[in-house]
Protein backbone atom coordinates (compact mmCIF):
# COMPACT_ATOMS: atom_id res chain seq x y z
CA UNK A 1 0.00 0.00 0.00
CA UNK A 2 2.87 2.39 0.71
CA UNK A 3 3.71 2.89 -2.97
CA UNK A 4 0.06 3.65 -3.66
CA UNK A 5 -0.24 6.23 -0.84
CA UNK A 6 0.76 9.81 -1.70
CA UNK A 7 0.91 12.25 1.19
CA UNK A 8 1.22 15.74 -0.23
CA UNK A 9 4.06 18.00 0.89
CA UNK A 10 2.03 20.44 2.99
CA UNK A 11 0.39 17.61 4.92
CA UNK A 12 3.59 15.60 5.36
CA UNK A 13 5.61 18.62 6.43
CA UNK A 14 2.85 19.79 8.77
CA UNK A 15 2.66 16.41 10.48
CA UNK A 16 6.44 16.28 10.83
CA UNK A 17 6.40 19.73 12.44
CA UNK A 18 3.62 18.81 14.86
CA UNK A 19 1.04 21.09 13.24
CA UNK A 20 -2.67 20.19 13.45
CA UNK A 21 -4.03 18.40 10.38
CA UNK A 22 -7.67 17.52 9.66
CA UNK A 23 -8.63 14.80 7.18
CA UNK A 24 -11.67 15.23 4.94
CA UNK A 25 -13.53 12.52 3.07
CA UNK A 26 -14.43 13.03 -0.58
CA UNK A 27 -17.69 11.11 -1.02
CA UNK A 28 -19.53 14.22 0.14
CA UNK A 29 -17.87 16.04 -2.78
CA UNK A 30 -18.67 13.50 -5.48
CA UNK A 31 -21.87 11.86 -4.24
CA UNK A 32 -23.23 13.66 -1.19
CA UNK A 33 -24.09 17.15 -2.45
CA UNK A 34 -25.25 18.44 -5.85
CA UNK A 35 -23.07 20.70 -7.97
CA UNK A 36 -22.14 23.52 -7.40
CA UNK A 37 -22.87 23.16 -3.66
CA UNK A 38 -20.43 20.25 -3.41
CA UNK A 39 -17.44 22.21 -4.69
CA UNK A 40 -18.33 25.37 -2.75
CA UNK A 41 -18.76 23.39 0.47
CA UNK A 42 -15.57 21.36 0.02
CA UNK A 43 -13.51 24.50 -0.50
CA UNK A 44 -15.39 26.22 2.33
CA UNK A 45 -14.47 23.40 4.71
CA UNK A 46 -10.82 23.74 3.73
CA UNK A 47 -10.95 27.48 4.37
CA UNK A 48 -12.67 26.95 7.73
CA UNK A 49 -9.92 24.56 8.80
CA UNK A 50 -7.18 26.97 7.74
CA UNK A 51 -8.87 29.83 9.60
CA UNK A 52 -8.49 27.77 12.79
CA UNK A 53 -4.77 27.33 12.15
CA UNK A 54 -4.90 23.74 10.90
CA UNK A 55 -4.06 22.07 7.59
CA UNK A 56 -6.87 20.43 5.56
CA UNK A 57 -6.15 17.04 4.03
CA UNK A 58 -8.91 15.99 1.63
CA UNK A 59 -8.54 12.35 0.64
CA UNK A 60 -9.38 10.69 -2.68
CA UNK A 61 -8.13 8.34 -5.39
CA UNK A 62 -6.70 9.56 -8.69
CA UNK A 63 -4.52 7.82 -11.26
CA UNK A 64 -3.92 4.71 -9.19
CA UNK A 65 -2.83 6.58 -6.08
CA UNK A 66 -4.53 7.34 -2.78
CA UNK A 67 -3.90 11.04 -2.23
CA UNK A 68 -3.92 12.67 1.20
CA UNK A 69 -4.11 16.40 0.62
CA UNK A 70 -5.98 16.89 -2.64
CA UNK A 71 -5.37 20.18 -4.45
CA UNK A 72 -8.26 22.55 -5.24
CA UNK A 73 -8.04 21.47 -8.89
CA UNK A 74 -8.30 17.81 -7.91
CA UNK A 75 -11.23 18.55 -5.59
CA UNK A 76 -12.96 20.27 -8.50
CA UNK A 77 -12.30 17.20 -10.65
CA UNK A 78 -14.05 14.97 -8.14
CA UNK A 79 -16.87 17.48 -7.77
CA UNK A 80 -17.63 17.81 -11.48
CA UNK A 81 -16.84 14.43 -13.07
CA UNK A 82 -19.56 11.82 -13.55
CA UNK A 83 -16.95 9.04 -13.59
CA UNK A 84 -16.02 8.94 -9.91
CA UNK A 85 -16.39 5.68 -8.02
CA UNK A 86 -17.73 5.60 -4.47
CA UNK A 87 -14.91 3.91 -2.56
CA UNK A 88 -15.31 2.15 0.77
CA UNK A 89 -12.79 -0.21 2.36
CA UNK A 90 -13.68 -3.15 0.09
CA UNK A 91 -13.17 -1.02 -3.03
CA UNK A 92 -9.77 0.55 -2.29
CA UNK A 93 -7.63 -2.11 -3.95
CA UNK A 94 -9.83 -2.52 -7.01
CA UNK A 95 -10.12 1.20 -7.80
CA UNK A 96 -6.42 1.81 -7.16
CA UNK A 97 -5.49 -1.09 -9.46
CA UNK A 98 -7.82 0.18 -12.18
CA UNK A 99 -6.34 3.67 -11.93
CA UNK A 100 -9.69 5.43 -11.91
CA UNK A 101 -11.00 8.35 -9.89
CA UNK A 102 -12.52 7.50 -6.55
CA UNK A 103 -14.22 9.40 -3.74
CA UNK A 104 -13.53 7.87 -0.35
CA UNK A 105 -16.20 7.22 2.27
CA UNK A 106 -15.59 7.83 5.97
CA UNK A 107 -14.36 4.23 6.36
CA UNK A 108 -11.83 4.43 3.51
CA UNK A 109 -10.80 7.96 4.49
CA UNK A 110 -9.99 7.14 8.10
CA UNK A 111 -8.06 4.06 6.99
CA UNK A 112 -5.89 6.27 4.79
CA UNK A 113 -5.74 9.08 7.35
CA UNK A 114 -4.44 6.63 9.95
CA UNK A 115 -1.78 5.39 7.53
CA UNK A 116 -0.71 9.01 7.03
CA UNK A 117 -0.62 9.70 10.78
CA UNK A 118 -3.66 12.00 10.94
CA UNK A 119 -5.78 11.62 14.07
CA UNK A 120 -8.86 13.81 13.38
CA UNK A 121 -11.35 13.85 10.51
CA UNK A 122 -14.41 16.01 9.80
CA UNK A 123 -17.53 14.98 7.94
CA UNK A 124 -21.27 15.62 7.92
CA UNK A 125 -22.89 12.42 9.11
CA UNK A 126 -21.53 8.96 9.86
CA UNK A 127 -22.78 5.87 8.08
CA UNK A 128 -24.48 3.28 10.25
CA UNK A 129 -27.17 0.63 10.49
CA UNK A 130 -29.80 1.15 7.80
CA UNK A 131 -33.47 0.96 8.67
CA UNK A 132 -34.36 -2.71 8.38
CA UNK A 133 -30.70 -3.57 8.86
CA UNK A 134 -31.58 -6.22 11.44
CA UNK A 135 -32.78 -8.39 8.52
CA UNK A 136 -30.96 -6.93 5.50
CA UNK A 137 -27.59 -6.70 7.33
CA UNK A 138 -27.09 -3.37 5.54
CA UNK A 139 -24.56 -1.79 7.88
CA UNK A 140 -21.96 0.79 6.91
CA UNK A 141 -18.28 -0.17 7.08
CA UNK A 142 -17.77 3.22 8.79
CA UNK A 143 -18.70 1.69 12.14
CA UNK A 144 -16.33 -1.26 11.89
CA UNK A 145 -13.44 0.84 10.65
CA UNK A 146 -13.87 3.27 13.55
CA UNK A 147 -13.27 0.29 15.83
CA UNK A 148 -10.00 -0.52 14.02
CA UNK A 149 -8.15 2.77 13.53
CA UNK A 150 -7.17 5.54 16.00
CA UNK A 151 -8.95 8.40 14.24
CA UNK A 152 -11.57 10.68 15.79
CA UNK A 153 -14.45 11.55 13.47
CA UNK A 154 -16.22 14.86 14.10
CA UNK A 155 -19.78 14.87 12.75
CA UNK A 156 -23.43 15.72 13.45
CA UNK A 157 -24.28 12.15 14.41
CA UNK A 158 -25.24 9.47 11.91
CA UNK A 159 -27.19 10.29 8.77
CA UNK A 160 -30.85 10.84 9.64
CA UNK A 161 -32.00 8.24 7.10
CA UNK A 162 -30.44 5.49 9.26
CA UNK A 163 -31.63 3.50 12.28
CA UNK A 164 -30.05 5.68 14.95
CA UNK A 165 -30.76 3.50 18.03
CA UNK A 166 -29.25 0.41 16.38
CA UNK A 167 -26.30 2.44 15.12
CA UNK A 168 -25.52 3.53 18.68
CA UNK A 169 -25.93 -0.03 19.95
CA UNK A 170 -23.44 -1.34 17.41
CA UNK A 171 -20.95 1.42 18.20
CA UNK A 172 -21.18 0.39 21.85
CA UNK A 173 -20.62 -3.26 20.95
CA UNK A 174 -17.58 -2.29 18.88
CA UNK A 175 -16.13 -0.27 21.75
CA UNK A 176 -16.29 3.10 20.00
CA UNK A 177 -16.95 6.01 22.40
CA UNK A 178 -19.62 8.47 21.27
CA UNK A 179 -18.76 11.86 22.75
CA UNK A 180 -21.15 14.78 22.66
CA UNK A 181 -19.51 18.18 22.29
CA UNK A 182 -21.54 20.58 24.42
CA UNK A 183 -24.38 18.07 24.56
CA UNK A 184 -25.29 14.71 26.06
CA UNK A 185 -27.88 13.99 23.33
CA UNK A 186 -26.97 12.27 20.09
CA UNK A 187 -27.86 14.67 17.26
CA UNK A 188 -29.93 13.41 14.34
CA UNK A 189 -27.94 15.07 11.53
CA UNK A 190 -30.47 17.63 10.28
CA UNK A 191 -32.02 17.87 13.76
CA UNK A 192 -30.48 18.77 17.10
CA UNK A 193 -32.46 16.15 19.03
CA UNK A 194 -32.90 12.40 18.68
CA UNK A 195 -34.00 11.36 22.16
CA UNK A 196 -30.84 9.23 22.39
CA UNK A 197 -27.92 9.73 24.76
CA UNK A 198 -24.23 9.87 24.00
CA UNK A 199 -21.92 7.67 26.06
CA UNK A 200 -19.86 10.69 27.17
CA UNK A 201 -19.80 14.46 26.79
CA UNK A 202 -17.23 17.25 26.86
CA UNK A 203 -17.64 21.01 27.13
CA UNK A 204 -14.40 22.29 25.59
CA UNK A 205 -11.93 21.39 22.85
CA UNK A 206 -9.33 20.89 25.55
CA UNK A 207 -11.50 18.26 27.21
CA UNK A 208 -12.07 16.61 23.83
CA UNK A 209 -8.34 16.53 23.11
CA UNK A 210 -7.60 15.09 26.55
CA UNK A 211 -10.19 12.35 26.06
CA UNK A 212 -8.74 11.46 22.65
CA UNK A 213 -5.22 11.37 24.05
CA UNK A 214 -6.33 8.97 26.78
CA UNK A 215 -8.21 6.88 24.23
CA UNK A 216 -5.18 6.67 21.94
CA UNK A 217 -2.94 5.69 24.83
CA UNK A 218 -5.06 2.67 25.72
CA UNK A 219 -5.75 1.10 22.34
CA UNK A 220 -6.28 1.58 18.65
CA UNK A 221 -10.01 2.25 18.60
CA UNK A 222 -11.24 5.52 17.13
CA UNK A 223 -13.84 7.86 18.60
CA UNK A 224 -16.92 9.72 17.45
CA UNK A 225 -17.23 13.38 18.42
CA UNK A 226 -20.73 14.68 17.73
CA UNK A 227 -22.14 18.18 17.83
CA UNK A 228 -25.67 19.33 16.88
CA UNK A 229 -26.19 21.18 13.60
CA UNK A 230 -26.28 24.99 13.92
CA UNK A 231 -29.58 26.07 15.47
CA UNK A 232 -30.37 28.47 12.63
CA UNK A 233 -30.22 25.65 10.06
CA UNK A 234 -31.54 22.73 12.14
CA UNK A 235 -34.92 21.19 11.28
CA UNK A 236 -37.67 19.66 13.47
CA UNK A 237 -37.16 15.91 13.85
CA UNK A 238 -40.81 15.05 13.17
CA UNK A 239 -40.81 16.95 9.89
CA UNK A 240 -37.59 15.29 8.73
CA UNK A 241 -38.99 11.86 9.61
CA UNK A 242 -41.96 12.51 7.32
CA UNK A 243 -39.71 13.29 4.36
CA UNK A 244 -37.50 10.30 5.07
CA UNK A 245 -40.44 7.91 5.27
CA UNK A 246 -41.70 9.04 1.89
CA UNK A 247 -38.23 8.83 0.33
CA UNK A 248 -37.71 5.28 1.66
CA UNK A 249 -41.03 4.18 0.19
CA UNK A 250 -40.05 5.62 -3.18
CA UNK A 251 -36.64 3.94 -3.04
CA UNK A 252 -38.24 0.57 -2.30
CA UNK A 253 -40.75 1.01 -5.12
CA UNK A 254 -37.94 1.92 -7.55
CA UNK A 255 -35.72 -1.00 -6.55
CA UNK A 256 -32.87 1.17 -5.29
CA UNK A 257 -30.36 -0.99 -3.39
CA UNK A 258 -26.80 -1.15 -2.06
CA UNK A 259 -24.53 1.86 -2.35
CA UNK A 260 -27.16 3.79 -4.29
CA UNK A 261 -29.59 3.95 -1.36
CA UNK A 262 -27.94 6.74 0.63
CA UNK A 263 -27.38 9.15 -2.32
CA UNK A 264 -30.96 8.53 -3.51
CA UNK A 265 -32.50 9.17 -0.10
CA UNK A 266 -30.43 12.29 0.60
CA UNK A 267 -31.29 13.73 -2.81
CA UNK A 268 -34.99 12.93 -2.52
CA UNK A 269 -35.25 14.29 1.02
CA UNK A 270 -33.63 17.51 -0.20
CA UNK A 271 -36.26 17.77 -2.93
CA UNK A 272 -39.13 17.08 -0.54
CA UNK A 273 -37.81 19.68 1.91
CA UNK A 274 -37.41 22.23 -0.89
CA UNK A 275 -33.71 22.50 -0.19
CA UNK A 276 -33.91 22.96 3.58
CA UNK A 277 -32.05 19.72 4.32
CA UNK A 278 -29.36 20.70 1.81
CA UNK A 279 -28.88 24.03 3.60
CA UNK A 280 -28.65 22.23 6.95
CA UNK A 281 -26.14 19.76 5.51
CA UNK A 282 -23.87 22.53 4.23
CA UNK A 283 -24.07 24.45 7.52
CA UNK A 284 -23.20 21.45 9.68
CA UNK A 285 -20.33 20.42 7.41
CA UNK A 286 -18.70 23.83 7.86
CA UNK A 287 -19.22 23.80 11.63
CA UNK A 288 -17.82 20.29 11.93
CA UNK A 289 -14.72 21.33 9.98
CA UNK A 290 -14.16 24.20 12.41
CA UNK A 291 -14.59 22.01 15.47
CA UNK A 292 -12.28 19.30 14.10
CA UNK A 293 -9.59 21.92 13.44
CA UNK A 294 -9.92 23.31 16.97
CA UNK A 295 -9.67 19.83 18.50
CA UNK A 296 -6.69 18.97 16.29
CA UNK A 297 -5.07 22.24 17.34
CA UNK A 298 -5.60 21.52 21.02
CA UNK A 299 -4.27 17.98 20.56
CA UNK A 300 -1.15 19.30 18.80
CA UNK A 301 -0.46 21.93 21.43
CA UNK A 302 -0.80 19.39 24.22
CA UNK A 303 1.34 16.73 22.56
Amino acid sequence: MSERLEIRNEVRDGLAAGRPVVALESTVIAHGLPHPHNLETALGMESAIREQGAIPAAIGLLGGRAIVGLSPTEIEQLATSSQVAKVSIRDLGAVLAAGGAGATTVAASIRLAARAGIGVMATGGLGGVHRGGETSLDVSADLYELARVPVAVVCAGAKAILDLPRTLELLESLGVPVVGFGTSEFPAFYSRESGLRTSHSVATVEEAAELLAAQAGLGRTGALIVQPPPAAAALPREQVEGWIGRAISEADASGVTGGEVTPFLLSRVSELSEGRTLAANVALLLENAKLAARIAGSSASGA
